[in-house]
């Protein structure tokens, strides 16, 4: 188990309005090299981290499951999509696919592997998002991880270093 796993809730719950106040201003003033920058902190950060020893989206958290994740799944678990959805998802409040159930369905919590890795959602392939384009675009997205995984309150954590003043450009 991540080390940090542990100590990952208090860590971020006191890091939250830090964060917050962060990413306003990261959205104000968007650095040019932003992206860039946090994209090569992901790579950093995941040269050593190997999701496989937490676990902890599939454990606590539901990927949205779009109409394509929904065929592909389904498809490779020989299931009619009608069938599929009964048995598994749920809509939430905010009228998105999402499992019924936590941990994942599809998790093996013995090594932290999943029965459905070469199709799984979208969602949990681009998990958990720090690579994305328009990074500053996603700070509610980012900050709600960083409660959830500690790869990316560790890739926070480096961006606060690396741009300390997210006002100014450099």
């Amino acid at each position: 188990m991540d080390k940090d796993l542990e100590n990952l809730e208090k860590l971020a719950k006191d890091a939250l309005e830090e964060n917050k106040k962060y990413f306003q201003r990261l959205k104000r003033r968007t650095p040019k090299r932003l992206d860039l920058i946090v994209r090569e902190i992901h790579d950093e950060e995941f040269q050593n981290t190997d999701c496989l020893d937490c676990g902890n989206c599939c454990k606590t958290t539901s990927p949205i499951f779009t109409d394509k994740d929904i065929e592909r799944v389904s498809k490779h678990l020989k299931m009619k999509v009608h069938n599929f959805i009964s048995q598994y998802l749920e809509r939430d409040s905010d009228d998105f696919m999402v499992l019924k159930s936590a941990p994942c369905t599809f998790l093996d919590e013995r090594d932290n592997s999943c029965f459905i890795y070469d199709v799984r959602p979208k969602a949990c392939a681009e998990y958990p998002h720090t690579n994305r384009k328009k990074f500053a675009q996603i700070s509610e997205l980012t900050i709600k991880n960083t409660e959830i995984c500690p790869a990316t309150y560790r890739i926070i954590e480096e961006l606060k270093k690396r741009l300390p003043q997210s006002g100014r450009n450099k």
